[in-house]
């Protein structure tokens, strides 16, 4: 196992900046994920781990040795890319110990770490098989094998399931888990897809346009988002524009695009003053929807002091997600979405009156610059 540290990274080419300022320090036998959309830096950083990349600026440590200007063969890491990158002229075996050959590791030790880590991956029985006629599943059991066999101290992964299907994805996705729980090895994974992030990471570092924005838990990173890019990249959301009418010593009130004032419960100082735009995030998970008995209240206490907002609104469109329904509901003409389980659809329908209903302080509030507003 290795620490990593990062400081002041940078890569420019030219006059485009890919990366810019990212510093970390990623623990001994850690899983990060640097998650990010296309173009925002995070394979580039990856890159500069490896040394298949060399910094214009920054400096980079694995277990204490400064290895900013080491080349890749002399650092003990090993990568698995997203096209697998296997040779298809070398059997399945011979791919496997492909790396420890290099390292002039004997015929004999080689063989049996290959087969030890293709037993690990749940590929024993393929060791004589061609690489070009396995599955995609497969070829990438095989090539997370090979850079396991080298005993690295950092084991760095760029997209390594963007090539599977839905259901094979996942499956890897946890028995990737499993594998960096029983290794104990230092693992920097890239990826694009938040689910993936999740489900794989310790601590997720979110990247947007060549920069490191949030670092932390993925609980943590997605209950308290740092900006708005970051609340709407993790996950789908409604954002409402607002504005400030008046503030009081616990709650914000404000107006919004859905033609109802909403009161925003706070409990710390804020600088927040009548006139200032904010956006608002009502994620769908939040939102409670039913069929229109009454005319909604805008506002209104329950019983234990929380402050719960209901708007009415009419269903637009159903949309049946297999084991979930997305509802989309217009109200005052802007558009909301709210979600329910398959199982609890009840009989809602496109041109049915309905209230939408949420708790206060469960919506988060953001800047005309995206920074978060705490409440």
């Amino acid at each position: 196992m290795s620490e990593i540290t990062l400081q002041g990274l940078e890569k420019r080419y030219g006059e485009t900046t890919a990366v810019e300022d990212v510093s970390i320090e990623i623990a001994d036998g850690e899983l990060l994920c640097l998650l990010g959309p296309s173009g925002s830096g995070k394979s580039t950083t990856l890159r500069m781990i490896a040394g298949l990349e060399s910094p214009t600026e920054g400096t980079i440590h694995i277990d204490g040795e400064d290895v900013t200007d080491q080349p890749a063969y002399d650092r003990n890491t090993s990568t698995v890319f997203q096209d697998w990158a296997l040779f298809p002229h070398k059997t399945v075996l011979e791919n496997v110990a492909f790396g420890l050959k290099m390292r002039g590791v004997s015929a004999e030790r080689r063989e049996e770490r290959a087969r030890e880590m293709l037993e690990r991956v749940q590929m024993a029985g393929h060791e004589d098989d061609d690489p070009t006629n396995l599955s995609g599943g497969q070829k990438q059991r095989v090539a997370l094998a090979r850079s396991l066999a080298v005993n690295p101290d950092v084991l760095l992964l760029d997209e390594p399931l963007s090539n599977l299907d839905k259901r094979l994805r996942e499956d890897m996705q946890i028995e990737l888990r499993e594998i960096h729980e029983d290794v104990e090895e230092t693992f920097v994974h890239v990826t694009h897809d938040q689910d993936e992030a999740f489900t794989l990471a310790d601590r997720i570092g979110i990247m947007n346009e060549g920069k490191l924005i949030q670092v932390g838990d993925p609980d943590e990173v997605y209950e308290n988002p740092k900006n708005r890019f970051i609340e709407g990249f993790l996950g789908d959301t409604n954002f409402v524009d607002a504005t400030v009418t008046r503030t009081a010593v616990d709650a914000v009130h404000v107006d919004t695009e859905l033609d109802h004032e909403l009161v925003l419960p706070t409990d710390r100082d804020h600088d927040l003053e009548a006139g200032t735009e904010l956006t608002l995030s009502l994620r769908p998970e939040i939102l409670s929807i039913t069929q229109a008995s009454a005319e909604a209240d805008d506002q209104r206490v329950v019983a234990d002091g929380s402050t719960t907002t209901a708007v009415p609104g009419r269903i637009d469109n159903v949309i049946y997600r297999g084991s979930t329904v997305r509802y989309s509901v217009s109200v005052n003409e802007t558009s909301l979405f709210a979600e329910r389980n398959a199982g609890e659809t009840g009989d809602l329908s496109a041109g049915d009156e309905v209230n939408l209903e949420w708790d206060g302080e469960e919506v988060l509030a953001f800047r005309t610059d995206g920074s978060r507003v705490s409440l």
